[in-house]
């Protein structure tokens, strides 16, 4: 299994940017497919957006397509979540998490990740 620590989240007005880090280690992480997933209070746990570490293969939910970008480092141990232009709707609990490379096929159903970060909080005021 991939071990998952996020960190970055925080109190931003609309419009702002945020950057979020997934620090993943484990002896899988190079053929990893590795997303960020958000929870808002009373709604299910939603894709935000996946990079399949290997090829650098990334996938975004069409809400955010445009302004959030998931890019890793070179040692592709980290992947970062570059989100811009934040609306009041953004806000939510932040999880990373990480799949074999076949959970890239249905990238967005949380159900194919193994393994979970503990979360970062996102707040995004009007």
């Amino acid at each position: 299994q991939v071990q998952l620590v996020e960190s970055g989240g925080g109190s931003v007005q609309a419009g702002g940017s945020l950057r979020l880090s997934c620090v993943a280690s484990g002896y899988t992480v190079r053929r990893s497919c590795i997303g960020w997933f958000r929870q808002a209070p009373g709604k299910e746990r939603e894709g935000v957006a996946t990079i399949y570490s290997a090829a650098g293969t990334t996938y975004y939910a069409e809400s955010v397509q445009g302004r959030f970008i998931i890019s890793q480092n070179g040692a592709k141990s980290t992947v970062y979540l570059q989100m811009n232009n934040l609306k009041p709707e953004d806000t939510a609990m932040y999880y990373c998490a990480a799949a074999p490379w076949q959970g890239c096929v249905s990238w967005n159903t949380p159900s194919g990740y193994n393994s979970w970060g503990q979360g970062t909080q996102v707040t995004v005021s009007s």
